[in-house]
């Protein structure tokens, strides 16, 4: 633990699962009873708007009824603590670090309190429903939509969370299916800079071989754990 200097940890939907936050892709590969092509591209939004605002608008409410778990609050604790360079990736779209504390965060795949300006590109805290043709309060433009990134639009920061990579002593993969790109990638990026890698998940992933260690078991339990060694 003495060389580690520099952390990138990514979390995925199995981190916020344990606070009862529901997953994108069910039984099928429908999302909540929906097809990822009826409410998550960019066709989608243009074709039936008031689908996909309805269903962003019903995930943003069901934020209300859960809370950070003990492994948001561990990746916090370690946020505040850690002297070196950290950077939290998320691939969720919930709120649950920031309620936890962390501040060294990126939302990759976009955040559901926040709405986009589809004309200007202006970012707009959003913590209730986003009917179709709300206004931007930047350019007063009614082009507001929901602030994730669709299925064939480019995730967020990829050139921070490169440079990340490119730095970093230690990555953590936690509660992630290692099948999502770009971010099923960035274990063999961090590698291929001589980072040692370590996975914390429920499960073995698609991934799991490409890492150091994994370590099976609860985010809550795992997460924490590895904190207190890390501080320790």
């Amino acid at each position: 633990m003495d060389d580690i200097r520099n952390i990138v940890v990514l979390t995925g939907a199995g981190i916020s699962a344990e606070s009862g936050v529901a997953t994108f892709r069910g039984p099928g590969g429908l999302w909540e009873g929906h097809r990822v092509e009826d409410v998550c591209t960019p066709e989608a939004l243009a074709r039936d708007p008031e689908t996909v605002h309805q269903f962003y608008d019903a995930r943003r409410a069901a934020l209300a009824g859960v809370e950070p778990n003990a492994a948001h609050r561990a990746l916090a604790r370690l946020d505040a603590a850690w002297p070196g360079e950290l950077l939290i990736v998320t691939q969720n779209v919930d709120d649950l670090h920031e309620r936890a504390g962390a501040k060294r965060l990126i939302h990759m795949h976009g955040e559901l309190r926040s709405a986009l300006c589809a004309m200007c590109g202006a970012h707009s805290r959003w913590p209730g429903a986003l009917p179709p043709g709300s206004a931007c309060t930047d350019c007063g433009e009614a082009m507001l939509r929901p602030d994730i990134v669709f299925f064939g639009e480019i995730p967020r920061e990829m050139e921070r969370i490169e440079q990340a990579l490119a730095r970093c002593d230690l990555f953590v993969s936690v509660g992630t299916s290692g099948a999502v790109y770009p971010a099923a990638g960035f274990v063999q990026m961090a590698a291929a800079y001589e980072a040692a890698t370590l996975e914390l998940n429920l499960d073995r992933s698609e991934g799991s071989h490409r890492f150091d260690e994994s370590r099976l078991g609860p985010a809550g339990v795992l997460v924490p754990r590895w904190v207190d060694s890390l501080l320790s």
